[in-house]
């Protein structure tokens, strides 16, 4: 890969980090791009890849088995670990990433969480969302990429679809394990689901 470079040029590129403050540890598992951009009080983990045009902030933390391209991290944000972080990405002051979390040319708003095993894609996503674990965005039909808007104060239930093109007002909830194709309105519940059925004194069939 272009960005990964020579292990001389990483070698000096750890340096140029190490002594402007940027605390690691494992560097020599830490691989940069030459145009890698990071702020202070920034603290990296073992095993980070940082792709070409990526920006950190101030107070920022990325966890380990974490790839970063082309993006954009404001302060006081949490990465990973096992996070990939795509290009366009911009993640605004506070917001949290978890593991297992992708994300594609999107903008996650302030003090927002997408904490496990999510992905968000060709998305404007508000301040202070709680994306809930399994979620995805259904950005993409076959033929052509459609937006998804979530505003302010959101709270998505795990294992959610989000079927793009869609915008889900502010103060709303998404019933976990939903399938949204409609737009959700302001301080609503959405759910989707089928009725469950029991089967009383159920015997399994003996083999």
């Amino acid at each position: 890969m272009k960005e990964l470079n020579t292990q001389k040029t990483q070698i000096k590129l750890r340096n140029k980090f190490l002594k402007l403050g940027i605390k690691m540890t494992g560097p020599e598992t830490i691989f940069f791009s030459k145009d890698t951009k990071i702020g202070k009080n920034v603290i990296i983990e073992p095993y980070v890849v940082f792709g070409e045009k990526v920006k950190i902030g101030n107070n920022v933390t990325i966890k380990s088995f974490s790839h970063l391209e082309n993006c954009i991290i404001e302060n006081k944000v949490d990465v990973g670990p096992y996070a990939r972080i795509r290009p366009g990405t911009i993640l605004k002051e506070g917001s949290k990433i978890g593991n297992f979390v992708e994300i594609k040319k999107s903008v996650v708003g302030k003090n927002s969480k997408i904490s496990h095993l999510s992905y968000i894609g060709d998305s404007v996503v508000g301040k202070s969302v709680n994306i809930g674990a399994g979620t995805i965005t259904c950005n993409y039909d076959g033929f052509k990429k459609s937006k998804t808007k979530i505003k302010d104060n959101v709270f998505i239930g795990s294992n959610s679809s989000l079927v793009a093109p869609l915008i889900i007002e502010q103060d709303s909830v998404v019933g976990a394990g939903s399938v949204i194709t409609k737009k959700v309105k302001k301080k609503s519940l959405a759910l989707t689901r089928s009725l469950q059925t029991e089967v009383k004194n159920y015997k399994r069939k003996k083999k």
